[in-house]
């Protein structure tokens, strides 16, 4: 690769508000071009024109094209009355073209929503003249893995291009990325200086003829390793019809090149002579596949003899063929059945905290309609510091299960990267050597907050790998792998979201008690366009989905609370046994310091007999239990914990979403004492359910009436159990959520 080149040679101002004409070559591309055509106009970049240029189609596609202008102003037709091929089709949309910059997009490719925008900015921030991003080369019917044009070192950082440089990389079945079948975006005003068209003798190649010559006027070209342009891979695809008449084409086009180019550049010759050489050899290689078609032996013979290279690319169909027989026909839908994929990132092994729960919750109604749900994880970031994840028994409800970089055996996800297993060792260590005293404070980095990572590419990959064929419906699991949806290559799917909390709202609030939050913070404005993403959003509680239809007005937002199957009758339990369980998270951490600090105290000693029991992973964030606590830990089955407890506690100051652990105990028949955080978007409903109290003063007061007082105890047990099986039944819950998904 170059480096680069001066900006003294070409400096262009910014443009103030770029628009782009986006143009579509068509022939015949009544299959997809629908998909192609909607992909532009999901642009976030919204300053576009469509220019549909039809190559004289003997199919329904002008109908189809139509059809989407009666939705879409920008979108325009050009007709032509013989079939000229795409450098025509593209020239007749150039001399028509009004934006300032010009994107080429086939009529059966995809490009992501926020392509053009991507591209442009960097363009404008570079002054480069052309960009293009990587291709994600897909395979129409999902059999082959995905694969990208860009690798190595050149999919890892941008780089600019020179004339040398591109034509290297473009000789016919060469090793190396073949740039050439990027898809280019032009600066407006380099074409109309240069004066440069497609040349409309080819049928293929046209693409590397014109960049090329664009290079040789002096135009920058800088590619970015962006996984935003989508290259559909089938049976009709021109650019993979190398007949003799095309490569005759191409090389009579490429001699006139070499016959322009400045004889001082002996690179620039030599790699055209490469080239060159690479073109004779894909004729031979169609004459011999000729030859064994006819079953001419001899000329086979002699051509394979005189011209061993093109022997040598008979091993391209081949392994094509063998690709096809190992993995067979795509995966058939289960006696017609939905397929929805959840994405995720978040540790879900079974309901072993909050969100979990809820998440297993909805993909259990969603079964329970002979919906087949599967759960996939783009990240090994999902496993944290440990290198395996054990399945309980209730994440059967999922057909499947994937966590990219890892390996299923039996109940266990195991990780294929011996770093992971380090990791554990380190973190096992750590905690030892803080449990007995040689170490005042962790030293290592906490693992990083899976659910936000950013998708990396071979995240991206991996998303394309397997979701479209589990992908009637897409469900994102947290606002942040809306970002995936692009990825599963399924224009037509529903998508939702499952938001679990209101990220934005939390950062204010524990900033108001001096302390910050466990997740990444978002402001309303990224929230908002995350969520905006998906055709679904659900919503946990009611005051968070009034939130939303103000901000986000055009969007569908259901609620869907977390349902429980309550107990037939209340569980009074023991007067002297009081509970808390939570997860490690920032609010659950907060609310028991809080407690414990401010509340237990007084608590112990108005009943000294009294023994609070801690269970979840909170217990590994606050330190020594004091005396009467005890820290369970993880506990596998809470029912024991929740009928012997006398009351259960809520201290919760700052935090989003739904309680789940609040509708839970209700469930479960207990008395709840909890504050006003705690019943944020059900309070309406459960406010003669629980008592309420925000400081230590009445929190302790509560506890210590409750706690003397069974008959009260069963009554605010009672009056929960009433309003959770009116409320937070699953029918009640989920009818919405299942309705709009299936």
């Amino acid at each position: 690769m170059t480096p680069v080149p001066s900006r003294d040679t070409a400096v262009h101002a910014a443009p103030t508000a770029p628009s782009v004409s986006v143009i579509v070559a068509n022939y015949n591309g009544a299959a997809f071009v629908a998909e192609a055509i909607n992909s532009a106009r999901r642009q976030s970049l919204q300053n576009l024109e469509i220019i549909v240029v039809d190559d004289a189609s003997t199919d329904n596609s002008i109908a189809i094209v139509t059809q989407l202008m009666q939705h879409d102003q920008r979108i325009r037709l050009l007709t032509s009355a013989r079939n000229g091929g795409p450098a025509a089709a593209r020239n007749k949309a150039l001399a028509d073209a009004k934006g300032d910059w010009i994107a080429i997009l086939d009529n059966d490719d995809i490009m992501h929503p926020e392509r053009l925008a991507t591209l442009v900015a960097a363009a404008t921030e570079d002054h480069a003249d052309i960009v293009a991003d990587d291709l994600l080369i897909f395979d129409d019917r999902h059999v082959d893995a995905p694969q990208t044009a860009l690798t190595g070192r050149s999919a890892r950082a941008p780089f600019w291009l020179d004339a040398e440089t591109y034509v290297r990389t473009n000789v016919l079945f060469g090793r190396g990325p073949s740039l050439g079948y990027l898809k280019p975006v032009f600066r407006a005003s380099l074409l109309r200086d240069a004066d440069i068209h497609y040349d409309e003798r080819l049928r293929v190649a046209e693409d590397f003829d014109f960049v090329f010559r664009l290079l040789q006027r002096g135009a920058r070209f800088r590619i970015y390793p962006l996984l935003t342009y989508f290259y559909r891979k089938h049976g009709a695809s021109i650019s993979h019809r190398l007949t003799s008449d095309v490569i005759q084409s191409i090389k009579r086009v490429d001699q006139e090149a070499r016959a322009r180019s400045d004889n001082s550049n002996r690179g620039l010759l030599s790699a055209l002579d490469a080239r060159t050489r690479s073109i004779d050899t894909a004729f031979a290689f169609d004459q011999l596949v000729d030859a064994l078609k006819r079953l001419d032996v001899i000329k086979a013979c002699h051509i394979a003899l005189t011209r061993p290279a093109a022997l040598m690319l008979l091993r391209y169909p081949l392994m094509a063929r063998l690709r096809t027989v190992r993995h067979g026909r795509p995966e058939e839908k289960a006696r017609g059945r939905r397929q929805v994929c959840v994405l995720a990132r978040q540790r879900v092994v079974g309901p072993t905290n909050g969100s979990s729960t809820y998440l297993l919750s909805l993909v259990a109604a969603l079964a329970d309609r002979g919906v087949d749900v599967h759960l996939l994880s783009p990240s090994p970031a999902t496993l944290g510091r440990w290198p395996y994840l054990s399945l309980r028994l209730d994440m059967d409800v999922f057909r499947t299960v994937r966590v990219r970089g890892t390996v299923r055996l039996g109940r266990w996800l195991v990780a294929m990267d011996p770093r992971t297993y380090l990791q554990a060792l380190l973190a096992v260590a750590e905690k030892i050597l803080l449990r007995i005293g040689l170490l005042s404070r962790p030293v290592l980095k906490p693992a990083p907050y899976a659910v936000a990572c950013a998708l990396r590419r071979e995240d991206q990959l991996y998303l394309a790998q397997h979701v479209p064929r589990i992908g009637d419906t897409l469900v994102a699991d947290y606002c942040y792998l809306t970002e995936a949806f692009p990825y599963a290559l399924r224009p037509d799917a529903k998508t939702a979201v499952v938001m679990h909390d209101l990220f934005s709202s939390r950062a204010g609030q524990f900033a108001a008690l001096g302390a910050s939050d466990s997740v990444l913070t978002l402001t309303e404005d990224e929230e908002c366009a995350l969520l905006a993403k998906a055709d679904v959003i659900v919503a946990i509680q009611k005051d968070e989905a009034a939130f939303l239809h103000k901000r986000i007005p055009q969007s569908r937002i259901i609620v869907a609370p977390m349902a429980t199957s309550p107990v037939p009758a209340p569980q009074p339990g023991r007067g002297d046994r009081l509970l808390f369980i939570g997860s490690a998270a920032a609010a659950n951490v907060d609310g028991l310091r809080w407690f414990l600090q401010q509340c237990w105290p007084q608590v112990r000693a108005g009943r000294p007999d009294m023994i609070l029991q801690v269970a979840g992973t909170v217990c590994d964030k606050i330190g020594a239990a004091p005396a009467g606590v005890r820290f369970l830990g993880v506990v596998d089955d809470l029912e024991p914990l929740y009928a012997e407890a006398g009351l259960v506690f809520s201290p919760l100051r700052a935090g989003s979403g739904l309680k789940i652990k609040l509708i839970e105990a209700l469930g479960r028949g207990k008395a709840v004492v909890a504050t006003t955080v705690t019943l944020q978007g059900v309070a309406d409903i459960l406010h003669d359910c629980v008592r309420v109290a925000d400081d230590p003063e009445p929190f302790v007061a509560a506890i210590l009436d409750l706690s003397a007082d069974t008959p009260a105890r069963a009554a605010l047990a009672e009056r929960g159990l009433v309003a959770v099986t009116a409320y937070f039944s699953p029918e009640a819950c989920y009818g919405a959520f299942v309705a709009a998904l299936t």
